[in-house]
C-alpha cells in the first residue's frame, strides 16, 4: 500500500467535541486519510454511539458540557469491552496538570488544540499500527 492518501483506510475513529468546527476539521482530515469517522457532540452522545460503532481510536475534548472529557474517558475505560480502545484527549490547555489528570483516567495520549492534520493522523497511525 502506498503511503499516500489512504494509509489509514478502514480505521474507525470517533471524535467527541462540543465544537462543530473542531469536529468538522477532524472529520475532513480523517476522511481524506481513509478513516471512517463517527462524530459525537458530548460524552453522553458518544457513549451511546461507541457500543454501536466500536471505534478503533477515540479523540475526546476535555472541556465539554454535561460530561467532560475526563469523565467520558473514565467511563470508556471502565467498560471491559472498551478499556483497550485508545483514547486521546484534546485540549486547548497544555498544562502538566491536565496531562496528568488525563493519564489518571486512562487516556493514552494528549493532543493540544488547535491540532494539525499531521498530529491527528500520526496519533491514529500510532495507536492502530499494531492492529493486524
Amino acid at each position: 500500500m502506498d503511503a499516500g492518501t489512504h494509509a489509514l483506510a478502514g480505521i474507525k475513529v470517533m471524535v467527541i467535541d462540543d465544537s462543530n468546527t473542531i469536529r468538522r476539521s477532524a472529520e475532513i482530515f480523517l476522511v481524506k486519510a481513509g478513516c471512517e469517522v463517527i462524530l459525537a457532540e458530548d460524552g453522553f452522545d458518544a457513549l451511546s454511539k461507541i457500543a454501536d460503532h466500536l471505534p478503533d481510536v477515540i479523540f475526546v475534548d476535555i472541556m465539554m458540557p454535561r460530561l467532560d472529557g475526563y469523565q467520558t474517558c473514565a467511563l470508556i475505560k471502565k467498560n471491559p469491552k472498551f478499556k483497550l480502545t485508545p483514547v486521546i484527549m484534546l485540549s486547548s490547555k497544555d498544562g502538566l496538570f491536565d496531562r496528568a489528570r488525563g493519564r489518571m483516567v486512562g487516556s493514552d495520549e494528549y493532543l493540544t488544540k488547535p491540532f494539525t492534520k499531521e498530529s491527528l493522523l500520526k496519533a491514529v497511525d500510532q495507536y492502530t499500527a499494531q492492529r493486524v
